[in-house]
Parts: C-alpha cells; structure tokens; sequence
C-alpha cells in the first residue's frame, strides 16, 4: 500500500480522516474468493467471537455502514411505538439523524434533557421519570434512556457517572441504549474496561462505531444478554431498513483488523493525546477558553470571529459549533506537526 497522504490541519471531524491501511488491506484480504451472504461469513463470527472476549460476556450484534442506522436499529427494538426515548437535548439521535430513531420506532416520541457538557442532569432525570409515569393512557411511557459515550461536547461518562443516571432509569424500568460512535474515545480516556462502560452498568444495547476511528464505513448493533430477546427483531429491521448488505463480510473484515491487537484502542488514545496538545495549545492564547473538558478527540473553544477568520486563512479546518464555540476534532492520523502548526497560526493571528 503506498504512503498516507493526510490533508495539513484538517481538524474538520474524524469522518474527514481517511481509514486505516490495515483495514483497507483487511478489506482486499476479504476479497478473495467466495463466502456466504448477508453476515453469514466465518469473518463475521470471528468479529463476534472476539467481541464476546473485549465486553466478557455474551452478546449478539449486527453490522451497519452508518452510525444513524446503527442508533435507529438499536432504537427500535428498545422502544414501542407508543413509549418515549429519553436523551440528551444535543444528542447525536435528536439533532442529527433527521428523525431516524422516531421512524424506525414508529413513532416513539424523544423527550431531550438538558445538561452541563451534553450530560444529562441527574436531578433533571429524576424529576422526569416521575413526571412522566408509566401506567397514564395519556402520556408517552419512557421506555429508554440514550446516553452517548463520548457525548456530542467531547465528554466522556466515567462509570460512576454512568451509575448515577442508569440506576434510576433501571428503578423505573427503562432500557438502555449507549450511542458509542466514539466508544473507544471515552474509553481510553475513562480508563475504564469495555464491560464496565456498557452492560456492567446497566446497558442493554450498544452503537460501537469504527467509522470515526479509522474505518472505511463500519458501526456494530450489540445486543447483551439482557436484550439478546430482541435479536430477531433486530435482524428484521435491519432487513426491512435496507440495512443487512449482501457483502456483509467487507465490513465485518474492517472490525477484524481494527480490533486485532487492540488496534481500536491505539488509534483512540492518539486521537486523544492530539486533542490534549491542541486544546493546551488553545486555551493558553490570549482570551481563548475551553468550553468543555477535553476528555476525547474533540476540542471546543471560545474563539473571536476575527482569529477564526484568520485560521481558516491559513488553512485551519474546523467548524463553528451551534453554540457559538469552535470545534476541532483530531483523528486517528492526526499528526504532531498539524497541531503544532495550528497553534503557530493562532499565536501569528
């Protein structure tokens, strides 16, 4: 395979970033030959195999190309039609999938919460479960409680974190769900083991996505023991959603090659350190403060209109955030010199 070319201080999005060579060549490797249809392949069950090993438990899953498909999947057999899902108010599922997960439920209606740094306020969560019961004809039942991890200001749930909103929403009979497009960030960043950041604490479904960590296109419905039930009806939906590919075994080949030799985590911790260095850098110039902590690969900062523009002159990707903060997100193939090199133009600007 030839050289990377990697686009200079290109902090855009980690969808941006192009795939890792080992899971291109997984790809190619995959190409040879014939194997059975629609994720029959031993490639898959090896994927699953080894899944079973990282999260200690038993477990079912199905492939998807996208992280939207993957949140509505999951969604739509956690939830009824007539229940409600809870989640955060700038959750990935209720600003950015144009009402993916309410269609595949059926109908099932989002009730978003606020909270500091996109994480959803413990006492705000409570009073909601109480307001909204369970057994009156008249109100939508909440039936799920999504909680993403990383979440969409960069912030990772520690486990205690995740104890303190799961545990009532167990109480109350709730499922749950954990958008884990960036999963491997909160990892390396909480420190924490795979099972204790999903099942252990109470989750029934997880999104684990490898697109944003160096993947061509490659997101895992996981279903543990406690939603394994539904397995069927998630295998139905995926047909149904369009989303069950008859090459299944060219995305199960890209978690092959990301999870072998915990790849997965290698790539997340230097995505991660990247940030670190960046927001450091940032938020030592001038009147330029973090607005969240930087527990993953996504840095957001105040920055005036004037050094944005002056940034982006100098070929400085990175997005205006709806808050009005700037969001830079490092990647997989992030390099040093970029980082460097962006901090050089603030300190010029």
């Amino acid at each position: 395979m030839g050289p990377l070319h990697v686009q200079p201080m290109n902090f855009l999005s980690d969808t941006t970033a192009p795939a890792h060579p080992k899971l291109l060549e997984a790809m190619t490797a995959a190409n040879d030959g014939f194997a059975p249809s629609y994720g029959a392949d031993p490639i898959s069950a090896r994927v699953e195999a080894r899944l079973k090993e990282v999260f200690e438990t038993d477990l079912k899953l199905v492939f998807t190309h996208s992280g939207t498909a993957a949140n509505a999947l999951a969604l739509s057999v956690l939830c009824p039609p007539h229940g409600a899902i809870i989640c955060h108010d700038e959750a990935h599922i209720h600003r950015d999938e144009r009402g993916a997960p309410e269609f595949f439920t059926g109908g099932a209606k989002l009730l978003p919460l606020k909270g500091e740094h996109a994480k959803i306020d413990v006492a705000l969560l409570d009073d909601t479960l109480n307001q909204w019961p369970q057994d009156f004809v008249h109100t939508p039942p909440p039936r799920v409680l999504s909680l993403s991890n990383l979440n969409e200001s960069g912030c990772a749930y520690s486990v205690d974190e995740l104890a303190a909103r799961i545990g009532p929403a167990k109480a109350k009979g709730l499922k749950i769900h954990i958008d884990g497009a960036r999963f491997a960030n909160a990892l390396v960043s909480t420190g924490a083991n795979p099972a204790d950041l999903s099942w252990r604490a109470g989750a029934d479904s997880l999104c684990l996505g490898a697109t944003k960590n160096g993947a061509l296109g490659a997101e895992a419905v996981i279903l543990f023991p406690s939603a394994m039930v539904q397995f069927e009806a998630l295998q139905i939906r995926q047909k149904r959603g369009g989303h069950m590919a008859a090459k299944m075994r060219f995305v199960a080949a890209q978690f092959d090659a990301w999870l072998a030799d915990d790849l997965w985590l290698g790539l997340a911790r230097h995505a991660n350190a990247m940030a670190r260095d960046l927001g450091k850098g940032l938020s030592q110039h001038g009147d330029v403060e973090l607005a969240h902590p930087t527990d993953g690969n996504e840095v957001f900062v105040s920055l005036s209109d004037a050094d944005a523009q002056r940034l982006q002159a100098a070929g400085v990707g990175f997005y205006r955030w709806p808050d009005g903060s700037a969001r830079f997100v490092t990647s997989w193939c992030t390099r040093k010199e970029d980082v460097d090199a962006a901090l050089v133009a603030l300190q010029q600007a």
